[in-house]
Formats: structure tokens, C-alpha cells, sequence
């Protein structure tokens, strides 16, 4: 059986990396991760991964810490390549080609994004880790996904997250909430369901690219979203 997506953009939150830590990156989660990216990259299917950076800094309030907003996002920035170099780290502990490209100059450590090139890797079959946003401030990482998936044209973003996909309400707070199985761009808009942020979610829905909201904490499930099980919530036209 064929994979149902030849190229996807696997989004990941920097949360996701401290496992059940306050802070910085669990080495069981980042192994579990490979492993899962592992297993889809052997079948064929191209894989692009962003990362946040929540895990090492979040913007915080600037009347509390006196750091401006750019000033905050370009920190952020910088945690996003830390979070991508233990990915790289981890993917090639697990025998997996990866190169990791920085919206940011820093040739010591990646390599600077060039949508070309990052397409040539994807094509040569190596998992393409892109770091430091868009380069911008102003900018979440969600809409960083969003753009590098529709410049390499990806089939779909994997927005792997805590939760098994979209519900009514949060499901660690609302224990009445129900999952949606499909839903609609307008929808989920109409409902102010926080998928993404709004900027990222209309540069989806702009370019018809869909996206698969899905637990990725749980081990196997990368792999059965590719293939087209129905797993999360697949959020399109």
C-alpha cells in the first residue's frame, strides 16, 4: 500500500520537545520523533519539519522584561535552530540524511534557506529541518510552516500537537468537548477555533494547501496519518 502524501511539512511545537519537563528538550521525545520521521522518509514521502521555540524562549510581555517585540521574536528565532539541531542530531542517530536550513545567516551551524535547494534535498530523499522562522518579526512559527510548505509544495501540513485533533472546545479543560473529524477553512474561522494563527491559517486557505491536526506524542501515528488512516482532523476546502 502507497503512501497517500508524496510530500508533507511536519509541523512541531517547541513544547512538545520538553516531554514532561519544565523546559529545554526530553531525549525519549526527541528519539520517539526520529523514529516516527524515520519510518515515513523509508517509505518515500519527502519530509520538511519546522519547529517552535517555546520550549527554550517565549515572547514575553515587554513591560515585564523590557525586551521590545522584535527584539523578543529574533531570541525566539534563535531557539527554533536550537530545537532544530537537536532534531538533526536525533534523525541522524536514527540513520537519517537531513540538512537544516536558517531563515537567519549562520553557516556554522545551517545552511541558509534557499527554496531551491531545500527541494533538491527533499527530492534526494533527505528530511529538510527548516529553522529560525521566516526571518522576520512579527511572525509565528505556525505561519513559518505555513509559507515553507506552500514554497516547497507540500501536499499537506502535519500539525502535530498534544491532542488527537480539533475539538468543540479544549479537551483538557472541557470534558464535554467533541472531536471533529473533518472540518471546513470557513468553519473553523466562524467558530474561532485555534488552529493556527490567523495569518498562517488564511495563507492555507489562500493556496487550498490542508492541514492534519493529530497526537503526535503517540508513537506510530506519523506513519498512519501518511498512509491515510484517519487519525486527528483534517482541516480543508
Amino acid at each position: 500500500m502507497n503512501p497517500r502524501y508524496k510530500r508533507v511539512l511536519l509541523k512541531l511545537s517547541g513544547e512538545s520537545l520538553m516531554g514532561d519537563n519544565a523546559f529545554g528538550l526530553d531525549p525519549k521525545v526527541l528519539a520517539q520523533y526520529a523514529e516516527d520521521i524515520k519510518s515515513i522518509s523509508s517509505l518515500g514521502v519527502e519530509v520538511a519539519v519546522v519547529i517552535g521555540g517555546g520550549n527554550i524562549y517565549r515572547g514575553m510581555n515587554e513591560a515585564d522584561t523590557g525586551i521590545e517585540r522584535a527584539q523578543g521574536d529574533y531570541m525566539g528565532m534563535l531557539a527554533t535552530v536550537i530545537n532544530g539541531m537537536a532534531i538533526q542530531s536525533a534523525l541522524e542517530k536514527a540513520g537519517v540524511f537531513t540538512r537544516l536550513q536558517s531563515a537567519i545567516k549562520m553557516e556554522a551551524v545551517a545552511e541558509p534557506y534557499i527554496r531551491r535547494r531545500a527541494m533538491r534535498h527533499l527530492e534526494k530523499g533527505r528530511v529538510v529541518i527548516f529553522g529560525a522562522g521566516t526571518g522576520n518579526p512579527y511572525f509565528t512559527t505556525d505561519t513559518a510552516g505555513s509559507l515553507r510548505a506552500i514554497e516547497i509544495k507540500a501536499e499537506v501540513i502535519l500539525k502535530g500537537t498534544r491532542v488527537d485533533g480539533i475539538y468543540t472546545a479544549d479537551p483538557e479543560k472541557d470534558p464535554t468537548a467533541t472531536k471533529y473529524e473533518t472540518i471546513s477553512y470557513q468553519e473553523c474561522i466562524g467558530k474561532n477555533l485555534k488552529v493556527m494563527d490567523m495569518t498562517a491559517f488564511t495563507l492555507c486557505m489562500e493556496n487550498n494547501l490542508p492541514i492534519i491536526v493529530f497526537d503526535m506524542n503517540t508513537p506510530g501515528n506519523l506513519r498512519r496519518v501518511v498512509m491515510g488512516d484517519q487519525v486527528g482532523t483534517l482541516v480543508s476546502r
